[in-house]
């Protein structure tokens, strides 16, 4: 399973393993979760940026130019469409 590391170097159990510990502050179990949902947040960004670009260079024309220059709404219904349903995948992928 992927661990996080976090909290000074400590190897932490994952989201789904997670559980309060008799003790624990609740302050850090708190800052845990805000940092695991900024490193997720961060992660599904960055995969819906690769897919667009991907998706700009596999397509024949250039989608950008279609949409900003020629100003083709067919074209930027379609790609507004498949980047909500990668980024509904992307979503579904890291809540596991």
């Amino acid at each position: 399973m992927l661990e996080l590391l976090l909290l000074g170097g400590e190897c932490i159990a994952p989201l789904a393993q997670l559980e309060p510990v008799v003790g624990q502050v609740k302050s850090e179990l708190l800052v845990y979760h805000f940092v695991a949902a900024a490193i997720f947040s961060v992660l599904g960004i960055v995969v819906l940026f690769f897919s667009i670009y991907l998706m700009e260079k596999l397509t024949p024309q250039s989608i950008t130019k279609e949409i900003v220059d020629e100003h083709n709404t067919a074209v930027a219904t379609v790609v507004g469409a498949i980047v909500i349903g990668i980024a509904i995948i992307i979503a579904a992928s890291i809540m596991g």
